[in-house]
């Protein structure tokens, strides 16, 4: 726990509103976890003292921390809190990010060379109304680097595969049908033709001959006619 049990109000809104401001910035490439005000949210071990600094960075998906973040406000930047937080959290083989408000930057650097702090990133936040602005005033190369993990590709959705397209089925044509007209209709239709006269039979030639006629005999007795 913090040396500073308490703070003024406006400072400690200040300082959590910080704090959740930098948890979404932060969480865009790691997974953080913040202790605002009383809460203890996630603790690390160093040296067997339970600790919670203001903001954890883990890598995704997994609990390996990355970097600790600690936000001080101006009645905090002091040799108590550095020594009892700061120098605690530099023990830790992860860099150290420091946020302070621009007024403070002296003594920061003042406190941390005399107490052999190594303070990866120094940063300040300014407020205005609504927003807050960070800035970048000193980064330490012999402390730790915030090693970010490589980014996962994207997976690209599988292609679908396109759907084979069905061959339209071959037109059959059908023959025209015509109605065949009704016999009896037609037959009305026609006007009717002379009829034929019935062929005669034609006679059966006879298989016998037909006898010859007997000669009339001239009368007994008579003349002859001249």
């Amino acid at each position: 726990m913090s040396p500073i049990l308490t703070r003024p109000v406006r400072e400690q809104l200040e300082h959590d509103r910080v704090i959740r401001l930098l948890q979404a910035r932060y969480k865009r490439k790691t997974d953080v976890v913040i202790n605002p005000g009383n809460e203890q949210n996630q603790s690390i071990t160093v040296e067997n003292l339970v600790v919670f600094p203001d903001l954890l960075l883990f890598a995704e998906g997994s609990k390996r921390l990355l970097a600790t973040v600690e936000v001080e406000t101006g009645e905090s930047v002091n040799p108590i809190e550095a020594r009892a937080e700061w120098g605690v959290y530099s023990k830790l083989k992860v860099p150290l990010h420091l946020y302070v408000p621009p007024s403070c930057v002296d003594a920061v650097k003042r406190i941390a060379a005399e107490y052999q702090i190594m303070v990866a990133e120094l940063w300040t936040y300014m407020t205005s109304f609504d927003q807050v602005r960070f800035t970048l005033v000193h980064r330490d190369d012999a402390a730790p680097v915030l090693k970010m993990p490589p980014a996962k590709p994207a997976t690209k959705p599988a292609a679908a595969k396109p759907k084979p397209v069905a061959k339209p089925a071959p037109v059959v044509r059908q023959a025209q049908v015509r109605p065949e007209p009704n016999r009896a209709a037609k037959a009305k239709s026609k006007p009717a033709g002379k009829p034929k006269p019935a062929a005669k039979p034609k006679p059966k030639p006879s298989s016998k001959k037909a006898a010859p006629k007997p000669k009339a005999k001239p009368a007994k007795g008579g003349k002859k006619r001249r």
